[in-house]
């Protein structure tokens, strides 16, 4: 049985009479391998009840990474508040089921609007505007939930987060660099002499982009959900509104990662969504490129993990991914960090 495959006699057994539709034969579809998600995703069908798996990857760049019990602990927190999310349906931690811990999930109608557009939203300039503005209420509404009344006292440390963050990232990069990384340095310095003083802690997702969120698939454009939660945790928010804005392009301007789906056209400039989060939230953002700095150092940090693994399997840089892809990340900090890129 390949890897990331599921024993679906075992799965269906674990289920039983937990989920309707008992009796009726289970079937699975992987999902999203195309896109390259790091969690593995299936399509469950039983009857006429559909669901989505998910579980780790079976390989991770951090123990820390890909936590499927956290993940259900902060869906579950969601439910009842206005940050749309997937309804979590079961979780199990029994490893003699899957061979890893996974959860079970109700399936979101909508799209990913990470790669493309679908129609009207393609083509219609409005529709990305609001796209755009809903991504960042989204990212609002989740900085205002009360975590602590949630029941999400101790899922992280948000005394000393933002102190934390070179160091940790650094001492995971230690852990499998393997080429010298221009720029690196110098944002780790700036980023250390620079750190403003953390707000008040809230949830984070830690991985907010319109990768991770799924829009409603007619108009108006609006939120379905907000998914992929397994590096959620409790600290500061900005950092989730600054990997939404570092990775943002503007007319004219070269991507640090990828242009955003549907080109430039038509949607809002950084400056704009930062106005309406504050606006919405209250939060001081006069330090705003410091956390697009700090985002992009990050993302650069987990995508040189990729790097390192496929130049380790034998793989060319001019067929490895990442083999560009990183240092472009770190020269977007650096262009946040002197002010090059607002």
């Amino acid at each position: 049985m390949p890897d990331d495959a599921l024993d679906l006699a075992a799965l269906d057994d674990w289920i039983g009479d937990r989920l309707p539709g008992a009796g009726a034969r289970l079937r699975a579809r992987r999902m999203g391998e195309q896109t390259g998600l790091a969690n593995a995703l299936y399509l469950l069908s039983r009857g006429a009840h559909q669901w989505v798996l998910r579980r780790p990857p079976a390989v991770k760049n951090d123990p820390s990474a890909s936590d499927t019990k956290r993940e259900w602990r902060i869906l579950r927190a969601l439910e009842g508040t206005g940050v749309p999310h997937p309804a979590p349906r079961l979780l199990c931690e029994d490893l003699g089921v899957l061979g890893s811990t996974f959860l079970i999930m109700d399936v979101v109608d909508g799209f990913t609007p990470g790669f493309e557009l679908p129609p009207p939203f393609d083509s219609d300039r409005r529709l990305r505007r609001g796209l755009a503005l809903a991504y960042v209420d989204g990212c609002a509404a989740l900085s205002k939930v009360d975590w602590a009344s949630r029941g999400l006292g101790g899922l992280g440390k948000p005394e000393g987060f933002l102190e934390r963050q070179v160091s940790r990232w650094t001492a995971q990069l230690d852990r499998y660099r393997t080429r010298p990384l221009p720029e690196f340095d110098f944002v780790a310095t700036w980023l250390e002499d620079n750190r403003p003083q953390m707000g008040t802690p809230a949830i984070m997702h830690g991985d907010y982009s319109p990768f991770n969120v799924m829009a409603a698939p007619d108009p108006p454009a609006r939120l379905a959900a907000i998914v992929d939660w397994d590096t959620g945790t409790i600290g500061d928010p900005l950092l989730d509104i600054g990997h939404l804005l570092a990775r943002w392009t503007e007319p004219g301007e070269g991507p640090v990662i990828g242009v955003q789906a549907g080109g430039t056209e038509g949607y809002p400039s950084r400056a704009e969504m930062a106005a309406r989060y504050a606006e919405l939230t209250g939060r001081d953002l006069s330090a705003l490129s410091y956390y697009e700095a700090l985002a992009l150092f990050k993302l650069a940090v987990i995508l040189e993990g990729g790097y390192a693994r496929q130049a380790a399997a034998g793989v060319p840089d001019s067929d490895n991914t990442m083999a560009e892809i990183v240092p472009r990340l770190l020269r977007g900090a650096a262009e946040f960090a002197r002010g090059e890129r607002v």
